[in-house]
């Protein structure tokens, strides 16, 4: 015969524990979610920015943003990257060649752009970079990296 217990029965204390814990869990998430990059386009600009850094950037610049040594240079703590917002878009699908100071090193190895990457994965991957490591941007849409690469791509005509 099955024995009915009442909801006032006390539960034994590892399921307690364990069910706390689960609910604190989630009330963390939701109060980390509720700074202003929660929204679900920022989610999504990010997963998908972080996922084309990993195919695209992170042989040279690592999977953690700290370059490789005095050959490519960092994008953690990095000076260029916070002074520099349009270059950096631009540097991502068009390269570059020369010179190149981050941090007070210098750094002289071509990055070649990947010209394939669209508009919007350029915003994705600028969205990830700029918000992972020691960066706090927010979103960066779509919108205004068109802007930016279309300036790109007029200047590097001439």
């Amino acid at each position: 015969m099955r024995r009915l217990t009442s909801p006032w029965t006390p539960r034994p204390p590892l399921r307690f524990i364990s069910e706390v814990g689960g609910m604190l869990c989630v009330l963390s998430f939701l109060i980390s979610s509720c700074g202003k990059n929660s929204s679900p386009k920022f989610e999504q600009y990010y997963v998908h920015g972080q996922q084309l850094y990993v195919k695209n950037c992170s042989n040279c610049h690592q999977v953690d943003g700290s370059g490789l040594r005095r050959v490519y240079p960092p994008l953690d703590h990095s000076d260029f990257m916070e002074d520099h917002f349009q270059e950096v878009v631009c540097l991502i699908r068009f390269g570059k060649t020369g010179e190149l100071f981050v941090n007070g090193k210098q750094f002289n190895q071509p990055m070649h752009g990947v010209t394939s990457l669209t508009d919007i994965e350029v915003a994705e991957i600028t969205t990830y970079i700029y918000n992972t490591w020691s960066h706090d941007r927010g979103l960066i849409d779509v919108t205004e990296t068109s802007k930016i690469l279309a300036g790109c791509e007029s200047t590097s005509a001439k």
